[in-house]
């Protein structure tokens, strides 16, 4: 009997989900579709070193890592394949041999029939061209300690490349928080379907390059579960900027109205302004201090300025703003205070960051036509937690956000989260890079979201689409010049490009 399958090696499936999942789906196909374990493990193993001879093909000396699990099992097929096109293989153990169990415990028979041998790890050779990674599965939930994070940290330590299998040892694959050390690799090479933790917190630097093979897999399989989340990337969500026609006029693409810039802050807000405009937006205002006004026009006179001192000089220019973005740099002193409550008042749509986050926290709300884009400090503040529980649970963090205060939800950071009401998962951003963190990248994305919105985009899609064109533009940015030293200003400046696509 035939059955349709998810594809293997190439563009990265959308769909991600819990380990727990994973391993529902993994007994499915051999409870109900009669794909037996050890073939499972055998194309696991196999489309690793696949993986393994098309990324480093001058490699000849292999280290394999193993524990005592199901993922020990893919390491002996890997390296009995390994061995059998006459590369130098040694395999190193951590945990008693005896602990080898099913599956694992034949491929280490196999390993062993066809002449190979394995002894328990004491430190890593020196000469070695490349490092397996197949100590852990996906079912660690407790810190990694003993020789187990001497391992791991062997491997880090180490000159040669490793491809981790599954998921790197020591990260957890839900959550993406690296339980005590975790194996940093160059590639991971995921089976069945995708897990959360590779794309958020610690994911994405333990992960590194990610790769999916779905085993053959039946995808009736997957109908079992609903997905965890959804990986969202700029080259999907591109699609939802459409061709311009010709016949328009800057009031078809909206007026964003940027409320922010207390005394000393008219940085923020100015970054806010400038990248609403480069995404495309109509008509941008910047209400701020009025010592910010020549400053903000030197720099960028396409920007329409005005000194607002007080609420009542605030109010023309929120009858006729399409969205509001509010925060940066706005302060929590009695100015403020007054112009959040006049925005929260005005009937507009929002777009909260920054110190209009810290004066929702001290005055709760709910609404639905907001985006809300906290940093996991700001998300701690809202939720009355710390920033060690918001980064320990992100995806659950965002979503509590959005059940707490409505609208859309961005969790900033390391593969940003963004929860909406009504809307399907929770969406993990897999663009953007380190060089984005620096001062001012939360404003642009403020600006970013407001511009679309603006432009007629609804508050879902505004989010999910603002902060991968948002990440996509400091990957731009930084293939240019490099991560270090990235300032907001360059991703502003790379933004024009990616909504114009050539």
């Amino acid at each position: 009997m035939n059955f349709r399958t998810l594809p293997t090696t190439g563009e990265l499936p959308r769909a991600l989900y819990t380990s727990e999942q994973v391993r529902g789906f993994d007994r499915l196909a051999i409870g109900e579709f009669s794909i037996p374990g050890l073939e499972l493990m055998e194309r696991a193993g196999r489309a690793a070193f696949d993986l393994l001879r098309r990324r480093w093909p001058q490699a000849q000396r292999v280290a394999v890592l193993a524990g005592t699990g199901n993922n020990a099992g893919d390491g002996f097929v890997v390296a009995r394949l390994a061995r059998q096109v006459g590369l130098e293989v040694t395999v190193l153990q951590l945990g008693e041999r005896e602990r080898l169990r099913g599956d694992a415990a034949l491929n280490a028979s196999r390993w062993q029939e066809a002449g190979g041998d394995w002894q328990p790890f004491a430190g890593m050779p020196p000469a070695v061209d490349l490092i397996v990674d197949a100590l852990f599965g996906t079912g660690l939930d407790r810190p990694v300690t003993g020789r187990w994070a001497e391992a791991i940290t062997a491997i880090n330590a180490h000159r040669a490349p490793c491809l981790a299998i599954d998921v790197p040892s020591g990260l957890n694959a839900d959550s993406g928080v690296s339980m005590g050390d975790a194996v940093q690799a160059t590639s991971t090479i995921s089976f069945i379907g995708l897990k959360t933790g590779l794309f958020t917190a610690d994911g994405p630097d333990c992960a590194g390059e990610v790769v999916f093979d779905g085993l053959g897999v039946p995808a009736a399989v997957y109908a079992s579960s609903v997905l965890s989340a959804r990986r969202i990337d700029w080259r999907k969500q591109a699609s939802l900027l459409g061709s311009r026609r010709r016949n328009v006029h800057k009031g078809h693409f909206g007026h964003v109205l940027v409320i922010g810039g207390d005394h000393g802050m008219g940085g923020a807000p100015r970054l806010a302004a400038e990248a609403a405009l480069r995404v495309g937006a109509g008509l941008v205002s910047l209400a701020t201090r009025p010592g910010h006004l020549a400053p903000v026009l030197a720099a960028r006179p396409e920007v329409m300025v005005h000194a607002v001192d007080n609420p009542s000089a605030l109010q023309p220019l929120l009858r006729a703003a399409t969205v509001i973005a509010i925060g940066p740099g706005l302060g929590r002193s009695a100015w403020g205070r007054a112009l959040w409550d006049a925005a929260c008042g005005a009937g507009r749509p929002l777009v909260v960051d920054a110190d209009a986050l810290h004066l929702l926290a001290a005055a709760p709300m709910r609404r639905n036509d907001w985006v809300l884009t906290p940093h996991p400090g700001e998300a701690a503040v809202l939720l009355g937690l710390c920033s060690a529980e918001i980064q320990g649970q992100r995806l659950q963090s965002a979503k509590h956000l959005q059940q707490r205060f409505g609208g859309s939800a961005v969790l900033k950071g390391a593969g940003s989260v963004v929860a909406s009401d009504g809307s399907p998962p929770p969406a993990i951003c897999s663009d953007g890079n380190p060089g984005m963190a620096s001062g001012g990248m939360g404003d642009a994305l403020t600006g970013v979201i407001a511009g679309l919105i603006a432009q007629g985009m609804g508050m879902r899609d505004a989010a999910e689409t603002g902060v991968c064109l948002h990440a996509a533009a400091g990957d731009v940015a930084a293939g240019l010049d490099g991560e270090r030293g990235l300032l907001a200003g360059d991703l502003i400046n790379c933004l024009r490009g990616l909504v114009n696509p050539r």
